[in-house]
């Protein structure tokens, strides 16, 4: 069971209902008088349904008929025990994997629509997979920490991060569309300077991403500006995003 300082920690295993009965019934006690932790579960909520939504497909024909024959053909378990507690940190781990498993499903989908079009699949899912280990790797690092933030303008970002792997997982919502002659650049930025990640290109569902950047060095701070569509070498524009890391 969660202690009172823990209770803040439990809003985004509340989201995804990753969270035992009694923790359940304390922190909603917590949360009707904590309006931090309701503006974040409000958050969570809404960046995995658009996550979900990204990820849909439609059912191959037949699978309806093939998962019906497998399941009247394989015997049943009998009904498993009482569930044994899980750990704080075992939900919070579980809850970024399912935050972030669906953003990179979306990478690799991406990945075979865009190498059917232009006939470079192979090429296409190979570096879909690469991307795909390295979210892997930083979402099951032991320091893995999840956190969200707002960009001016409009959006929403979620940031799955581990120091130990020297990464993190970049994926942000609804952001405010662009001329064409501009994007979004992602940066990291500290004591070494400032390091440009990536140009975001939008995805489907208003979402965008997701992007790993590596390389995270003490005292970096992850940011957002609206650059030249090709893109800086330095920030040009205001921060629309700086969060210390």
């Amino acid at each position: 069971m969660a202690r009172d300082q823990d209770l803040h920690t439990l809003a985004g295993a509340y989201a995804m209902d990753a969270i035992s009965a009694p923790d359940r019934a304390r922190f909603e006690r917590h949360l009707a008088g904590c309006p931090e932790c309701a503006r974040e579960i409000a958050s969570l909520r809404e960046a995995t349904a658009r996550l979900a939504a990204a990820t849909a497909v439609p059912p191959p024909a037949g699978l309806k008929e093939r998962v019906l024959a497998a399941a009247a053909a394989t015997r049943q378990q009998p009904p498993a025990g009482p569930p044994a507690a899980v750990p704080l940190w075992r939900r919070r781990r579980r809850l970024m994997v399912t935050l972030t498993a669906a953003a990179a499903a979306v990478l690799l989908g991406a990945a075979v629509v865009a190498g059917i079009s232009n006939g470079s699949m192979r090429d296409q899912l190979s570096q879909a997979q690469a991307s795909s280990q390295q979210i892997a790797a930083v979402l099951t690092a032991g320091d893995a920490t999840m956190m969200t933030g707002t960009v001016r303008g409009g959006g929403t970002v979620t940031i799955v991060m581990s120091h130990s792997r020297h990464a993190l997982v970049f994926t942000a919502a609804d952001l405010r569309p662009l001329p064409g002659s501009r994007g979004y650049e992602l940066w990291l930025i500290g004591p070494a300077g400032d390091r440009p990640v990536t140009m975001l290109t939008p995805g489907r569902h208003d979402m965008t991403g997701p992007v790993v950047a590596s390389g995270l060095r003490s005292g970096d701070h992850l940011a957002l500006t609206a650059e030249p569509a090709g893109g800086t070498a330095r920030p040009t524009t205001p921060m629309m995003l700086d969060v210390a890391l």
